[in-house]
């Protein structure tokens, strides 16, 4: 069966030099330069739809805004002066006072399951579009075909956690990997890697082509782009 039409999807992180993205107690990702903050916006801005999940929006206390200038760029290219917030969460357990839904600049509209509790879907109504699969599980594939079709999203951008990414490379739905490696070592094994914790192998190893490394300070800038 041939693929459905989806955006070209990019994905953004920050690691350590022993694969980690964050602490063993989640805590907010901030252990990078102001370099690499200023290129994790720059990143962002560039896309029609950010893609997070539920519990990395929650740990990181996001509002995925934009400051002016780069609001004001997007508009100069046609686009709204904000991306579409995409949140995901299979469990459906998310809660409404989140940060996220404290900013209405832009739309919010959540991906998850019939496994989301009624009253929880009552306070997220007001909030945000939702749409719900039946299963355990986002359809991932189908997820990115809807913003194709339904919301005109060209070119989406996931921002994490691990476990999500780990979702879209398990389907080869990732075209272009964006890594700011930082002289940083974690060291504990309870710290969730690139791709969430640790775990199974994917179904397949990815390959991945350097297109482009930067080295700035004591930070290594990487851009791949995945080989099919």
């Amino acid at each position: 069966m041939p693929s459905l039409p989806r955006p070209r999807l990019s994905a953004n992180f920050a690691i350590t030099w022993d694969g980690r993205i964050s602490t063993r107690r989640r805590t907010p990702s901030d252990f990078s330069s102001p370099v690499d903050k200023t290129r994790f916006l720059e990143l962002r801005s560039r896309a029609d739809a950010v893609l997070v999940s539920a519990r990395t929006a929650a740990a990181d206390h996001m509002t995925i805004g934009l400051p002016e200038a780069l609001r004001a760029e997007r508009v100069a290219r046609g686009q709204s002066a904000y991306p579409l917030r995409i949140l995901l969460s299979n469990t459906g357990r998310i809660d409404p006072a989140l940060r996220v839904f404290t900013e209405t600049f832009s739309p919010i509209v959540i991906f998850s399951t019939t496994r989301m509790p009624r009253r929880v879907r009552e306070q997220l109504a007001p909030l945000a579009e939702l749409h719900l699969y039946e299963g355990a599980q986002v359809n991932l594939a189908h997820m990115l075909a809807t913003l194709r079709r339904e919301y005109r999203v060209r070119r989406a951008h996931c921002e994490g956690g691990g476990r999500l990414f780990r979702g879209f490379l398990a389907e080869s739905l990732v075209d272009d990997l964006h890594l700011t490696l930082c002289p940083r070592i974690f060291g504990s094994p309870a710290a969730p890697t690139l791709t969430g914790p640790p775990g199974e192998f994917l179904p397949k190893s990815g390959m991945w082509k350097l297109m482009k490394m930067e080295t700035i300070g004591d930070e290594c800038f990487l851009r791949y782009r995945a080989q099919r």
